[in-house]
């Protein structure tokens, strides 16, 4: 008996080309590719993450206030180091430790009733808190806490911009001019300038609990509220770097 041979069919043709057209279609399609976050946006992710764990916060309710555009947040390659410097949990430190950088953010937590109220009415009005200036502030404006006041009124739970405590203003500068008792925005201020380059500035270096020194030195350069700048020991001439914390204050690295 001899060997049968099997050919093609017309049929099994045409099913071989549909089955490639689907292949060429579908199957060799690459991934789609995802789009790596940005330092800040990583910086903003990881202390978030820091406030939900440490503070208990609603993820909603954290709201982070924007930094100054001059300032550009170095990639780290290693987890960020989050912490409450000072006693007010409105201000988070953030430490890189390769490369070295710090930066100081400004936070605002809503409590979880309010996170709760803003998605079930995210348009009604309610009774907030808000910050208004007491006279009229002009472009360029140094903000003083005696400036401004607290006032009850009513607004949008939704509305993230208005400004609900004198803590959000602290080191401001007003960028245009605000009327008395207007809301005050966070797109109405930026950080002052707290340390300006020639100025004689204030180191502190070490903790108040164990040992400090003060010493004085030239500001090399402009700086806001958490930013680093370079400075220069008039008599020896070295150049070192600190982190600005207030006028003319900066703290040692």
């Amino acid at each position: 008996m001899s060997n049968s041979v099997k050919t093609s069919t017309p049929m099994n043709k045409v099913q071989q080309v549909l089955c490639l057209m689907v292949f060429l279609q579908f199957g060799a399609q690459p991934a789609l590719a995802v789009e790596p976050m940005t330092p800040l946006q990583s910086m903003g992710e990881q202390v978030r993450q820091w406030l939900v764990q440490t503070d208990r916060a609603e993820p909603g309710g954290i709201e982070i206030a924007p930094l100054d555009p001059r300032v550009r947040v170095q990639a780290c390659g290693q987890p960020l180091k989050v912490d409450h410097p000072f006693a007010s949990t409105d201000t988070v430190r953030v430490r890189c430790a390769s490369p070295t950088w710090q930066l100081y953010l400004q936070v605002s937590i809503k409590p979880a009733k309010a996170v709760a109220a803003s998605k079930d009415q995210p348009n009604a009005m309610t009774k907030v808190t808000l910050v208004v200036p007491k006279r009229l502030l002009t472009r360029g404006t140094i903000i003083k806490p005696e400036m401004l006041e607290e006032i009850s009124a009513s607004a949008r739970p939704a509305d993230t911009t208005l400004l609900r405590s004198l803590k959000d203003v602290q080191y401001a500068e007003v960028v245009r001019d605000l009327p008395a008792g207007e809301p005050v925005r966070s797109t109405d201020l930026r950080r002052a300038t707290l340390v300006r380059m020639g100025q004689q500035v204030t180191m502190v270096v070490g903790e108040k609990s164990s040992f400090q020194v003060m010493v004085r030195l030239e500001a090399l350069q402009d700086g806001a509220m958490g930013e680093q700048v370079r400075l220069k020991n008039p008599e020896s001439g070295r150049q070192v770097a600190g982190v600005v914390t207030g006028p003319n204050q900066v703290k040692g690295l």
